[in-house]
């Protein structure tokens, strides 16, 4: 019984250890989203840290209207960068995970 506890509590620090691993990973995964008319371009790790901004000239003239694409680009980005980094950490630990009944929680 405790090699079995022993064998899955090494499993999990395995697997805590490729967590951490697969964070670090996701800093140098990009992420671009632009808007419509490409005007506005956005890049961001699948951590979801800004790494550029791109605006066109014509944009800055209407205050509202740089805003208003601020808000929808990073938005769109910022919801690319959470479903990749989301995909690839439940990834991890679903591997990871030891086979105990009844706690399929990474289905």
């Amino acid at each position: 019984m405790f090699g079995d506890l022993m064998g899955m509590m090494g499993k999990l620090k395995e697997t805590q250890q490729k967590i951490e691993e697969t964070k670090k990973r996701l800093d140098s995964v990009l992420i671009d989203e632009q808007s419509n008319d490409g005007l506005l371009k956005v890049t961001l790790t699948a951590n979801r840290l800004v790494k550029s901004i791109e605006v066109d000239p014509t944009l800055l003239d209407d205050k509202e209207q740089l805003e208003d694409y601020l808000v929808l680009v990073m938005n769109k980005a910022i919801a690319k960068a959470t479903n990749v980094n989301e995909t690839e950490l439940a990834a991890v630990a679903k591997d990871g995970m030891p086979n105990i009944p009844g706690m399929d929680l990474f289905k």
